[in-house]
């Protein structure tokens, strides 16, 4: 029980000094919700990905074409999350790349 108080305390100091590495303004609001700025980029980013891989598919004219389209998309998308996670974190707010779900043993 000591150990569970003892670091309890000791991560105090650091979850009190977190807003200052966000530039000392703490991010209000939901992060996937149109009122964030940076997530209606992202999706901004996504939808013209989209948009730009119909057009590659649709001249391609060959199966080199098609995986040069796919590959450029994936680009893409790679670069909007790299973008918005960075934004976020700029506020303090940090993006999983891959959400995980543990299971606690009974």
């Amino acid at each position: 029980m000591k150990i569970i108080i003892a670091l309890a305390a000791a991560s105090i100091p650091l979850v009190a000094a977190a807003p200052a590495y966000a530039g000392d303004k703490p991010f209000r609001g939901a992060v996937y919700d149109d009122s964030n700025s940076h997530y209606l980029d992202y999706k901004t980013d996504l939808s013209e990905a989209r948009r730009e891989l119909r057009k590659d598919l649709a001249r391609a004219d060959d199966p080199a074409d098609r995986v040069d389209a796919w590959a450029e998309y994936r680009r893409e998308v790679a670069d909007a999350r790299h973008d918005f996670a960075k934004e976020m974190a700029e506020r303090g707010v940090i993006i999983n790349r891959r959400p995980s779900v543990r299971v606690e043993p009974e």
